[in-house]
């Protein structure tokens, strides 16, 4: 997959098929909208996702920057599902106030060569979000591009969004997070050496760090799936700052694996919580904190 972040980078040499919008998650609903520029491939058309880096919330300060998807795993997703070229138009205060009929005609006519457009119909961009599907389907006869508005999808009683998506995570409500996310919500990085409290009261962990912009769900202990050197493990996960025993405020996501005794620093690991069991607390001692991870341990062992 081409990665285009730099103005001057952005162009094509073949038409394309284009899917506008910032697929944080890449939920069902993108997936659908994803469909309508994958299937224009087999007449000759790149795929290509137009998307905005930092999002327009966040440059004018009304997100926190929390993400589903930071940007390196939003990359890896959309490479899996087949996108031939991703946009990832630099967002600042001065490329944020491009006309949005300049923005049509420069960069999806001129430089993408865009054949077809699809966009959602919350689609926004361009100076003060004023550019919209109306605006896109009218300029496309002098474009000569086609466009398709896909709806908002439905699972169950709840449209599928990613800021409900966002609001489930928040609230610890997993299962109808990935219903809507159409995977299992993870986080992925490398096994950093620790302080290795676990090994000394002999409940081994293994500790990742989460990137800074991945929204968390709620701080506490969770059952848990482990993905480590292609196996899958029953674990248990605390997502939080350790208060026990850390005595700074930085958030970690450690993880005990049953049925493992090996060696993964270094290595990469996926961890997917499924359960949550209790929230995060701060215990008198570590001989208490022990005792209660035991008994986490056992419980989750029969789950």
């Amino acid at each position: 997959m081409q990665i285009l972040n730099n103005l001057s980078q952005i162009h094509t040499d073949s038409p394309t098929a284009v899917a506008i919008g910032k697929f944080d998650g890449v939920h069902l609903g993108h997936r659908r909208l994803l469909e309508e520029i994958l299937s224009a491939k087999q007449d000759g058309m790149l795929a290509a996702v137009f998307t905005f880096h930092p999002s327009p919330e966040e440059l004018f300060g009304v997100s926190d920057g929390k993400v589903l998807t930071p940007r390196e795993e939003k990359r890896k997703i959309l490479e899996a599902l087949g996108v031939d070229v991703l946009i990832e138009y630099p967002m600042t205060k001065e490329s944020a106030s491009i006309a949005p009929e300049e923005f049509v005609e420069e960069y999806l006519c001129r430089r993408l060569k865009a054949h077809l457009v699809a966009a959602g119909t919350d689609l926004s961009f361009g100076a003060r979000g004023k550019g919209d599907f109306a605006l896109l389907d009218a300029m496309k006869r002098s474009g000569g591009y086609e466009t398709v508005q896909v709806e908002k999808l439905r699972v169950g009683n709840t449209e599928v969004s990613s800021s409900r998506v966002r609001a489930l995570i928040e609230a610890g409500e997993l299962k109808e997070a990935n219903a809507c996310l159409g995977y299992a919500y993870s986080f992925t990085g490398i096994v950093q050496h620790g302080a290795q409290l676990g090994r000394t009261i002999g409940i081994p962990t293994v500790n990742l760090i989460p990137a800074e912009n991945k929204l968390l769900p709620p701080y506490g202990v969770y059952f848990s799936e482990v993905l480590l050197d292609g196996e899958k493990y029953r674990a248990m996960t605390n997502i939080g700052t350790k208060p026990t025993v850390n005595g700074t405020r930085a958030v970690t996501i450690e993880s005990y694996l049953y049925d493992y005794s090996g060696d993964c620093y270094d290595h990469e690991i996926t961890v997917i919580p499924k359960y949550f069991h209790r929230p995060e607390m701060k215990f008198e001692s570590v001989d208490a904190l022990k005792i209660q991870m035991d008994k986490d341990l056992a419980v989750g062992r029969n789950q």
